[in-house]
């Protein structure tokens, strides 16, 4: 049975906290959904905001579009429509006004203007909500419900009908629940939405629910769930075993309070656990890859613990599962992590055993023999180090360097001599760092002095200052982030702390790692590590540059100091 996937990430997803899309993130996100083979794409509710005004202003096709209505957002000029190829862009609103008629509502009037093929309005279905809320009888309720869907309908619109609170309102008072149901029906509503707003209800009493309204209503079903219980996607996934054939929800789960159903959770349940088709499986690849990038445009940071998406999702720690899993993933992997977009990785920590490493070793393309005996001091220090603070999961690059190198087949191309840091701040409250850092390369030393706006950025600039001029590579390296965590809190300001550095040249980017109860020293660790990764990827090149400094060419001494010429 085909499941029509309603997203609502744009409209609802916008209520969450921290969450929030211009018009221009809007349109982009409507494209990248209608590729995912979405069927439906709720675009906002232009009768609540001006933003939500303006993006169905710009989503319209011009061609058709009459003359905006004075004090409607005109289109900005040069912007694209948009065009979708799969999706049926969607407009949210409620039932009108209690004391206007529906083809003199201002509501109304607002979702036809956007001129999408679909309308949903929501309507009132406890009894509390109407007697409190809206201050009117339970049979005006039902005629402004039949009468607002009924209007859409002669306008030519699809129409789905959103059940405000159908559970809670099932429980206080199910006959009427139902009631609001039959208006809608009455009105000609193609599909009606059971909503759990609240987020409350329990799986089973949710498919009581769902079975009595099946035996009243006759209208195509839909689930819209909230995960203020944490069961949106089980309670939607129970929906649909029980025939709903409409499943709303939002990218990540985004959405006020707790959220809304997770389609990056509940598509791949519904096509790889229950058979049903959705978006197909050949868009199921592109699942991950949509999670991430609303996650970018949302400007916020993608969870590592989503379900099928997340980066965790399919990533193995202890020895026994990575043993387990190289002989077979179906041991410890429910589905396989392509169906999704996603991938199979494998973290170092002290949780590790050989099994680990030689993973690792294959995903990095470095060739080990697992008899090799060099490997079980790698194991055994990677256990010292995590003990320490160390934390090798996200320091990738600081790990292959301590592999290659108990492999023999990498050094560190320079040597710390020392480094000196110091801040001053003057009269005016403005501060400034310097550092002076004298590394040794080939037998010589090279020595830098550099300013920073704080102690780390001179550390930082001084170190590649003095490297400059014997590895040009390097100056490819950018700094793209750098984090700092606290170890041992309960040591105050002489804590121990874990720096993570992630560096890019523009073609790769790598994360390095360093510890220390000196902040300056960890961020030392992490910086050479840094640009030493960048020299092993440079191999015979970076390799070429110290047997060039190495050569017995014209040397001059400047300040005590020998420099090449």
């Amino acid at each position: 049975m085909k499941v029509k996937i309603y997203d609502t990430t744009l409209r609802d997803g916008t209520q969450g906290e921290g969450v929030s899309f211009s018009v221009e993130d809007k349109i982009l996100i409507a494209r990248k959904l209608d590729e995912l083979g979405i069927d439906y794409i709720e675009g906002g509710w232009p009768g609540s905001n001006v933003r939500d005004a303006e993006f169905f202003a710009r989503a319209r096709n011009r061609s058709r579009r009459p003359k905006p209505a004075a004090g409607r957002p005109r289109p900005a000029v040069g912007v694209p429509t948009l065009s979708l190829k799969h999706a049926r862009l969607t407009v949210f609103g409620s039932t009108c006004h209690p004391r206007n008629r529906p083809e003199a509502d201002p509501n109304l009037a607002a979702l036809l203007e956007a001129e999408t093929p679909t309308v949903t309005i929501f309507g009132k279905t406890w009894n509390l909500h109407v007697i409190k809320a809206l201050g009117i009888t339970l049979e005006h309720n039902l005629e402004i419900i039949e009468s607002s869907v009924a209007y859409l309908k002669s306008e030519g619109r699809e129409v789905i009908y959103d059940a405000e609170h159908f559970f809670d309102g099932f429980r206080a008072d199910p006959d009427y629940a139902i009631e609001t149901l039959r208006a809608a029906e009455r009105g000609g509503a193609d599909t009606l939405t059971l909503c759990d707003t609240n987020g409350g209800t329990l799986t089973d009493r949710l498919k009581e629910a769902i079975s009595q309204v099946r035996k009243a209503v006759s209208a195509p079903l839909g689930i819209h769930t909230h995960n203020d219980s944490d069961l949106a996607v089980a309670n939607s996934a129970a929906a649909v075993e029980c025939g709903a054939e409409h499943v709303q929800g939002t990218i990540n789960g985004y959405g006020e309070r707790c959220g809304n159903a997770n389609l990056c959770s509940l598509i791949p349940l519904l096509e790889l656990k229950l058979g049903r088709e959705t978006i197909g499986r050949d868009r199921l690849a592109k699942l991950t890859q949509v999670s991430r990038y609303v996650a970018e445009l949302a400007n916020l940071p993608h969870r590592a613990d989503l379900p099928f998406v997340g980066r965790s999702a399919f990533a193995h720690k202890g020895g026994v599962h990575v043993s387990a899993v190289m002989r077979d993933p179906a041991t410890y992997e429910h589905i396989a992590p392509e169906l999704t977009g996603n991938n199979r990785r494998v973290l170092v920590s002290d949780l590790s055993g050989k099994s680990n490493i030689l993973y690792k070793a294959a995903e990095m393309g470095i060739a080990v023999d697992g008899d090799d005996s060099r490997l079980r001091p790698v194991v055994n220090r990677i256990k010292e180090l995590e003990h320490e603070g160390f934390q090798f999961e996200a320091a990738e690059a600081s790990f292959r360097l301590m592999l290659e190198g108990a492999l023999d087949r990498y050094r560190d191309h320079f040597e710390l001599e020392s480094y000196s840091v110091s801040t001053n701040r003057d009269s005016t409250g403005e501060t400034f760092s310097d550092a002076t850092v004298r590394v040794r390369v080939a037998g010589l030393i090279e020595e830098a002095t550099a300013e920073g706006c704080g102690p780390v950025h001179a550390l930082d600039r001084a170190l590649r200052l003095a490297l400059s001029g014997v590895f040009k590579c390097l100056g490819e390296v950018r700094l793209i982030d750098y984090k700092v965590r606290v170890l041992d809190t309960d040591k105050a300001t002489a804590a121990r702390v874990r720096v993570l550095v992630q560096s890019s040249d523009g073609q790769e980017s790598w994360s390095t790692v360093g510890v220390s109860d000196n902040i300056l020293e960890a961020s030392w660790q992490a910086l050479s590590d840094a640009l030493n990764y960048k020299l092993l990827k440079a191999g015979s090149g970076a390799q070429a540059a110290i047997e060039r400094l190495a050569k017995p060419l014209q040397t001059v001494e400047a300040n005590g100091v020998f420099q090449s010429s």
